[in-house]
């Protein structure tokens, strides 16, 4: 009796605490189902990004927590914080430096210039856009990045028409506490490869 109600225990913790993740080849977070981009331009972006944090990791390991990077048909998207400008410009010329970028932009800030109340605020802003664009059938919430610093939304994606980058930019500027929205979102047709 007490070896089923142990086994019966240690199923219902180990299966209860399980969540789903997509966790694949493309690294995770990534639906191939929802993604515009053919598998190969995936693939690209995958080595181009893999490639980029190993040389900035190589560089310096605080690099790996303090630094993210997205690669979208060759366009590199970076965000993070550092503690010098200097770091801030080394990191956006070894992007630069990446084989097969056809842009880079950067939303790195210096440490010093955030306090606990625009960053608590920052982090509200992209809850609510995040949660728009979730709810709103018209967009893909899959398909954007969203970072928000000091008021300031930065939008990185792809929109599979005109129609829903407009709205993706209209959710945005309904945000209470939005001072600006800054997007880099490419429409379908837009990408490299479609212009064929």
């Amino acid at each position: 009796m007490k070896n089923i109600f142990f086994i019966l225990l240690l199923a219902l913790l180990t299966f209860s605490c399980v969540g789903t993740s997509s966790v694949g080849i493309f690294g995770s977070g990534v639906s191939i189902a929802y993604d515009p981009r053919t598998v190969g331009m995936q693939i690209d972006d995958s080595i181009m990004q893999k490639n980029l944090i190993g040389r900035l990791a190589l560089t310096d390991k605080k690099y790996i927590i303090s630094i993210s990077a997205k690669v979208l048909d060759g366009n590199i998207y970076l965000t993070g914080k550092v503690s010098e400008p200097e770091e801030k410009l080394k990191i956006i010329k070894m992007a630069w430096e990446t084989k097969g970028v056809r842009s880079v932009q950067s939303t790195v800030t210096i440490k010093g210039n955030n306090n606990f109340k625009s960053t608590a605020r920052d982090i509200l802003i992209t809850s609510q856009l995040r949660t728009a664009l979730i709810f709103n059938k018209l967009t893909k919430a899959t398909n954007y990045t969203i970072d928000t610093i000091n008021g300031k939304i930065y939008i990185f994606g792809i929109a599979m028409t005109k129609k829903e980058k407009e709205k993706v930019i209209s959710e945005a500027d309904q945000i209470h506490g939005v001072k600006e929205v800054i997007p880099s979102i490419y429409l379908v047709e837009e990408l490299s490869r479609n212009k064929n």
